[in-house]
């Protein structure tokens, strides 16, 4: 019996989201702001902006960034003019912060990770705490292999 493959989709990345040069600043800030490594910023930044565009376009309040996670939207939301301006853009109103890292908790960061990748979007499950290795009693979302 042969098995055939569907064609592969192409996951969407939040860096896509933004202009190369608005995503090069705010890695670049994330990097310096929260110490960082350049690579390791990249990707905090892509997935905080795949991030609020979910929680921007399902008015998903009930979830949350990982800690992980959060330093990204922060840079995000310093840059205000041009966070106001894509928050006006993506969703017609401004997505605020509302601060509740007292809630993480691995199934919250699971479901988070899971709707950002249903919306489309490529996870990097360790920023998350989502992935295989990471020891569950040690990490939700906070812990030492996220």
């Amino acid at each position: 019996m042969t098995t055939m493959l569907g064609p592969s989709v192409a996951l969407r990345r939040g860096r896509d989201l933004v202009s190369p040069e608005l995503f090069e600043r705010l890695a670049a800030f994330c990097a310096d702001e929260y110490g960082y490594e350049r690579s390791t910023a990249d990707h905090v930044m892509d997935q905080a902006i795949a991030f609020v565009y979910v929680l921007g376009s399902e008015k998903a309040y009930d979830l949350a960034p990982s800690q992980q996670v959060d330093p990204g939207w922060h840079t995000f939301m310093l840059h205000t003019q041009e966070y106001a301006d894509w928050c006006q853009a993506q969703f017609g109103f401004f997505v605020h912060h509302a601060p509740n890292s007292k809630v993480r908790t691995r199934p919250l960061m699971v479901s988070t990770a899971d709707r950002i990748k249903a919306a489309g979007f490529a996870v990097d499950t360790k920023l998350w705490g989502t992935a295989a290795e990471c020891n569950q009693s040690a990490c939700c979302g906070d812990g030492p292999c996220c």
